[in-house]
């Protein structure tokens, strides 16, 4: 079983970070894009938040020895396989991926709207992505 503590850390860390998120929550796309720091704030702060759930992500196989993602995107299909995430989390998990690889190596052409579309709506899955991390270390496998 994984370090229930290296887990948890990390959610506690997602956690934390999302809180941050919701202080900037109310933004419009206006200030969004007329406030660099603002701007860069943001897009940090998920950067952090996808390295994070991409941590847990890799604790996780690593630890029950599972097979060997070739991605950043494949370690959900992993997850999903070995039913420790759901679908849906697993869908979303890759488009996490996506966005982080984006952020990072396509750092010169980031899209405000991306990124202000996922200040916006999608915090909730990385929640959701919380929750079945909290339910695997209460129940193990779905």
């Amino acid at each position: 079983m994984p370090n229930e503590n290296i887990i948890l850390r990390l959610i506690a860390n997602i956690e934390s970070y999302l809180e941050d998120l919701k202080k900037v929550r109310e933004i419009s796309f206006q200030e969004f894009t007329d406030d660099i720091i603002k701007q860069r704030f943001i897009e940090r702060t998920l950067h952090i938040i996808i390295e994070s759930v991409l941590d847990i992500t890799h604790h996780i196989i690593s630890d029950l020895k599972l097979r060997e993602p070739n991605s950043y995107a494949d370690a959900f299909n992993v997850l999903f396989e070995n039913k420790i995430i759901t679908e849906k989390t697993g869908d979303n998990g890759k488009l996490m991926a996506q966005f982080r690889n984006r952020l990072v190596h396509y750092y010169e052409k980031n899209e405000p709207e991306i990124i202000f579309e996922i200040l916006k709506k999608h915090q909730i899955d990385f929640m959701i992505f919380i929750n079945e991390m909290k339910e695997f270390i209460n129940f193990g496998v779905k």
